[in-house]
Protein backbone atom coordinates (compact mmCIF):
# COMPACT_ATOMS: atom_id res chain seq x y z
CA UNK A 1 0.00 0.00 0.00
CA UNK A 2 1.59 3.26 -1.16
CA UNK A 3 1.84 6.00 1.47
CA UNK A 4 0.51 9.49 0.87
CA UNK A 5 2.66 12.21 2.42
CA UNK A 6 0.93 15.31 3.76
CA UNK A 7 1.58 18.21 6.04
CA UNK A 8 -0.60 18.43 9.14
CA UNK A 9 -2.47 21.35 7.51
CA UNK A 10 -3.06 19.38 4.30
CA UNK A 11 -4.34 16.42 6.33
CA UNK A 12 -6.74 18.61 8.32
CA UNK A 13 -7.96 20.30 5.12
CA UNK A 14 -8.63 16.91 3.48
CA UNK A 15 -10.35 15.61 6.63
CA UNK A 16 -12.61 18.69 6.69
CA UNK A 17 -13.43 18.18 3.00
CA UNK A 18 -14.35 14.53 3.70
CA UNK A 19 -16.63 15.51 6.59
CA UNK A 20 -18.32 18.11 4.36
CA UNK A 21 -18.99 15.46 1.71
CA UNK A 22 -20.28 12.94 4.22
CA UNK A 23 -22.42 15.25 6.35
CA UNK A 24 -23.59 18.02 4.02
CA UNK A 25 -23.34 17.00 0.38
CA UNK A 26 -24.72 13.50 1.02
CA UNK A 27 -27.79 15.00 2.69
CA UNK A 28 -28.27 17.48 -0.17
CA UNK A 29 -28.20 14.69 -2.74
CA UNK A 30 -30.56 12.51 -0.68
CA UNK A 31 -32.97 15.43 -0.59
CA UNK A 32 -32.66 15.93 -4.37
CA UNK A 33 -33.41 12.23 -4.93
CA UNK A 34 -36.46 12.38 -2.66
CA UNK A 35 -37.76 15.48 -4.45
CA UNK A 36 -37.18 13.93 -7.87
CA UNK A 37 -39.09 10.78 -6.83
CA UNK A 38 -42.16 12.95 -6.26
CA UNK A 39 -42.18 13.83 -9.96
CA UNK A 40 -43.51 10.37 -10.80
CA UNK A 41 -42.32 7.68 -13.23
CA UNK A 42 -38.65 7.05 -12.44
CA UNK A 43 -37.89 5.54 -15.87
CA UNK A 44 -38.30 8.89 -17.62
CA UNK A 45 -37.39 11.17 -14.72
CA UNK A 46 -34.25 13.13 -15.72
CA UNK A 47 -33.97 14.86 -12.32
CA UNK A 48 -33.98 11.50 -10.53
CA UNK A 49 -31.32 10.03 -12.82
CA UNK A 50 -29.14 13.13 -12.50
CA UNK A 51 -29.39 13.03 -8.69
CA UNK A 52 -28.55 9.30 -8.62
CA UNK A 53 -25.53 9.93 -10.86
CA UNK A 54 -24.39 12.76 -8.57
CA UNK A 55 -24.80 10.39 -5.62
CA UNK A 56 -22.61 7.78 -7.29
CA UNK A 57 -19.89 10.31 -8.07
CA UNK A 58 -19.96 11.68 -4.52
CA UNK A 59 -19.70 8.19 -3.00
CA UNK A 60 -16.72 7.45 -5.26
CA UNK A 61 -15.00 10.66 -4.12
CA UNK A 62 -15.70 9.79 -0.49
CA UNK A 63 -14.19 6.31 -0.90
CA UNK A 64 -11.15 7.77 -2.67
CA UNK A 65 -10.53 10.41 0.01
CA UNK A 66 -11.15 7.89 2.81
CA UNK A 67 -8.52 5.63 1.23
CA UNK A 68 -6.04 8.49 0.82
CA UNK A 69 -6.43 9.59 4.44
CA UNK A 70 -6.02 5.99 5.64
CA UNK A 71 -2.66 5.79 3.82
CA UNK A 72 -1.47 9.22 4.94
CA UNK A 73 1.76 9.79 6.74
CA UNK A 74 2.00 13.27 8.23
CA UNK A 75 5.44 14.73 7.64
CA UNK A 76 7.03 16.68 10.48
CA UNK A 77 9.14 19.23 8.63
CA UNK A 78 11.21 20.01 11.74
CA UNK A 79 13.03 16.66 11.30
CA UNK A 80 13.93 17.19 7.64
CA UNK A 81 17.53 18.15 6.75
CA UNK A 82 17.60 21.59 5.10
CA UNK A 83 20.77 21.26 3.02
CA UNK A 84 19.02 19.36 0.21
CA UNK A 85 15.62 19.26 -1.46
CA UNK A 86 13.04 17.33 0.59
CA UNK A 87 9.33 17.48 1.38
CA UNK A 88 8.25 21.07 2.07
CA UNK A 89 11.18 22.71 0.27
CA UNK A 90 10.80 25.91 -1.68
CA UNK A 91 13.20 25.54 -4.58
CA UNK A 92 14.43 28.27 -6.91
CA UNK A 93 15.81 26.86 -10.15
CA UNK A 94 17.18 28.12 -13.42
CA UNK A 95 15.93 26.49 -16.60
CA UNK A 96 19.26 25.78 -18.32
CA UNK A 97 17.66 25.83 -21.78
CA UNK A 98 15.81 29.15 -21.49
CA UNK A 99 17.59 30.93 -18.64
CA UNK A 100 14.22 31.46 -16.90
CA UNK A 101 14.15 31.46 -13.09
CA UNK A 102 11.33 29.35 -11.66
CA UNK A 103 10.15 28.63 -8.12
CA UNK A 104 8.46 25.49 -6.82
CA UNK A 105 7.27 24.33 -3.45
CA UNK A 106 7.20 20.56 -2.89
CA UNK A 107 4.03 19.79 -0.96
CA UNK A 108 1.91 16.83 0.03
CA UNK A 109 -1.55 15.82 -1.09
CA UNK A 110 -4.16 18.37 -0.10
CA UNK A 111 -1.71 21.27 -0.34
CA UNK A 112 -0.94 21.02 -4.06
CA UNK A 113 -1.80 24.02 -6.23
CA UNK A 114 0.07 23.88 -9.56
CA UNK A 115 -1.22 27.32 -10.58
CA UNK A 116 0.72 28.73 -7.60
CA UNK A 117 3.80 26.53 -8.13
CA UNK A 118 2.93 24.12 -5.28
CA UNK A 119 3.62 20.69 -6.72
CA UNK A 120 3.10 17.24 -5.26
CA UNK A 121 6.29 15.82 -3.81
CA UNK A 122 5.22 12.47 -5.28
CA UNK A 123 5.05 13.84 -8.84
CA UNK A 124 7.79 12.76 -11.26
CA UNK A 125 8.77 16.43 -11.68
CA UNK A 126 9.32 16.93 -7.93
CA UNK A 127 10.93 13.51 -7.52
CA UNK A 128 13.70 14.57 -9.90
CA UNK A 129 14.75 17.34 -7.46
CA UNK A 130 14.71 15.28 -4.24
CA UNK A 131 18.02 14.89 -2.41
CA UNK A 132 19.76 17.45 -4.67
CA UNK A 133 21.60 20.46 -3.27
CA UNK A 134 22.23 24.07 -4.30
CA UNK A 135 24.39 24.10 -7.43
CA UNK A 136 23.27 20.66 -8.62
CA UNK A 137 22.02 20.28 -12.17
CA UNK A 138 18.88 18.18 -12.49
CA UNK A 139 17.28 16.55 -15.51
CA UNK A 140 13.53 16.02 -15.56
CA UNK A 141 11.90 13.62 -18.01
CA UNK A 142 8.79 15.46 -19.18
CA UNK A 143 6.29 14.77 -21.98
CA UNK A 144 7.99 17.52 -24.02
CA UNK A 145 11.41 15.92 -23.55
CA UNK A 146 14.29 16.35 -21.11
CA UNK A 147 14.18 19.57 -19.09
CA UNK A 148 17.40 20.72 -17.44
CA UNK A 149 17.54 22.84 -14.30
CA UNK A 150 20.17 24.18 -11.91
CA UNK A 151 19.17 24.53 -8.26
CA UNK A 152 19.86 28.10 -7.14
CA UNK A 153 18.24 28.22 -3.70
CA UNK A 154 16.49 25.93 -1.19
CA UNK A 155 14.31 27.31 1.60
CA UNK A 156 12.12 25.74 4.26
Amino acid sequence: MEKVYMSKDGFEKSKKELEEMKNVKRAEIQEAIATAREFGDLKENAEYHAAREAQGMLEAKIRQLDDKLARTEIVDSSNIPTDAVHFGAKVEVEDLDTGDIENYELVGAGDDDPMNDKILVSSPFAQAFLEHKVGDEVEVNAPVGILRFKILKIEY
